[in-house]
């Protein structure tokens, strides 16, 4: 059987549970749904059905009269815990905005404290996401020819990875099968075996232990990639010409 919650069925749950704490409860205050006072300190608790940017807004608002700011919500049916709404609980721990979720499926509804409003630590948020950080900044260090439009989310990314794949496909091509070590000596990077092995493209084949060449698709399949191939070739280039200049 179907439940119709309206916003006003959530004000009785939310009542008793500041009650039970302690605090005096008043509804509908100066626009504000539920108020709840102990001495100086003062929690609003904005009421709706579901979490939408308007009462976020609407809670953002309220923190201008106080730090402790409440948005009660149904219980949705995937829960707020879950991994999909993870984003969404952390840009609420940023606004510091505390949610209550109410659930009606029991005989007396049910109260689960989400997210309190609290302080953001905003440092121990960057500490907590250093890897992230080193990630980023490995893959920007391994792009050498920036070919990605900004915003892009639909057309092919020119990654750090397919970067180094279409040089080692360009020096196996112009000079047949190598190894990975090999394939170092001419300026590919760390991750060539690894590249090399996983083959996420199909272009590379491996010939003996250790030594690959470049397949027909590789062959037909890097050379797409035009602006990158004449960068490495160049690059390769001055290589030469001052390896040459050293002898």
């Amino acid at each position: 059987m179907t439940i119709h919650i309206q916003e006003t069925d959530l004000f009785i749950p939310v009542e008793k549970y500041f009650l039970k704490k302690g605090y005096e409860v008043h509804g509908e205050v100066n626009d504000c749904d539920v108020v709840a006072i102990k001495k100086e300190e003062m929690i609003i608790i904005e009421l709706k059905k579901t979490l939408r940017l308007d009462v976020v807004i609407q809670a953002t608002k309220r923190q201008k009269l106080t730090e402790d700011v409440y948005i009660a919500i149904v219980a949705p049916k995937i829960s707020i815990h879950a991994r999909k709404n993870r984003d969404l609980k952390h840009m609420l721990r940023r606004l510091e905005i505390g949610i209550l979720t109410v659930d009606f499926t029991k005989d007396e509804p049910l109260i689960e404290e989400v997210l309190s409003p609290t302080p953001f630590n905003r440092k121990k948020s960057m500490r907590q996401s250093e890897k992230r950080k080193h990630k980023l900044l490995q893959e920007i260090a391994g792009r050498h020819k920036n070919m990605n439009v900004g915003g892009s989310h639909q057309k092919e990314i020119m990654t750090a990875y397919k970067e180094m794949s279409i040089y080692i496909a360009y020096v196996l091509h112009t000079y047949g099968p190598l190894s990975a070590k090999q394939l170092r000596a001419f300026g590919t990077n760390e991750r060539t075996y690894n590249i090399l092995y996983n083959n996420y493209y199909g272009w590379f084949s491996r010939v003996s232990r250790g030594v690959y060449e470049l397949t027909s698709l590789g062959k037909k399949e890097y050379q797409q990639y035009e602006q990158v191939v004449r960068y490495y070739a160049s690059r390769e280039d001055k290589m030469n010409e001052e390896s040459y200049v050293r002898k």
